[in-house]
């Protein structure tokens, strides 16, 4: 099986397995998504979830945030881990937002990268998941793992990952493509113990680095 027919008959397969879509982080505006995706670097999505409603409590907009002391917003992410960095990036990003965007996330990869925290992973799941605007393929370490696993890249260097990858898939599906890889990574596809014998890819996954 070819590399393009074995990513779209992935993509087909997963379409059954999660026939709905959903992010795995909670937010009520692009801003919220903007600052919960910053947040869920190194973090679990159950623990940026827990935290989130605290610091949206205390700072509803960026407006507000933009205004905050960062030792406060320390203390409210703290449990995100790396939270002084996290802190001052979301309360510098606030500030732009404001001064520079009017208060709304801008729609472009560009522009959103030039906001604190956010590389192009940021960008591609704020985009898609805030506007349903497809720029790209986010990759996390569970679309790493999986694609290499599938034989669909040889590196595993995010940029050069996204590069493979778009080739593969129809345009209108990259945002979908981060959100099912993500949950089969969490449900089949696991890091160290992957449940090989309930995989819908079973019987055309090449297994690239994983041990006979």
């Amino acid at each position: 099986m070819r590399k393009k027919e074995r990513a779209l008959e992935m993509l087909a397969r997963l379409h059954k397995r999660y026939p709905t879509k959903t992010t795995h982080l909670n937010f009520t505006t692009v801003w919220e998504l903007f600052v919960a995706t910053v947040l869920s670097a190194q973090c679990t999505d159950e623990r940026v979830n827990m935290v989130t409603p605290v610091l949206f409590g205390k700072w509803p907009t960026p407006y507000e945030l933009a205004e905050a002391d960062v030792q406060d917003v320390e203390e409210v992410v703290r449990s995100t881990g790396f939270y002084r960095n996290k802190a001052k990036n979301i309360v510098a990003a606030a500030k732009r937002v404001v001064e520079v965007y009017n208060g709304e996330i801008p729609k472009t990869s560009a522009e959103v990268t030039t906001l604190a925290g956010a590389a192009r992973k940021t960008a591609n799941v704020v985009l898609w998941n805030g506007y349903g605007i497809n720029e790209g393929i986010a990759i996390d370490t569970h679309v790493k793992r999986i694609v290499f696993r599938l034989g669909l890249t040889k590196s595993t260097n995010p940029s050069v990952v996204e590069k493979d990858l778009l080739p593969l898939f129809p345009k209108e599906e990259w945002g979908f493509v981060n959100h099912m890889l993500v949950s089969f990574g969490r449900d089949v596809c696991i890091a160290r113990s992957p449940q090989c014998h309930v995989c819908e890819m079973e019987e055309f996954c090449p297994k690239k680095g994983l041990k006979k």
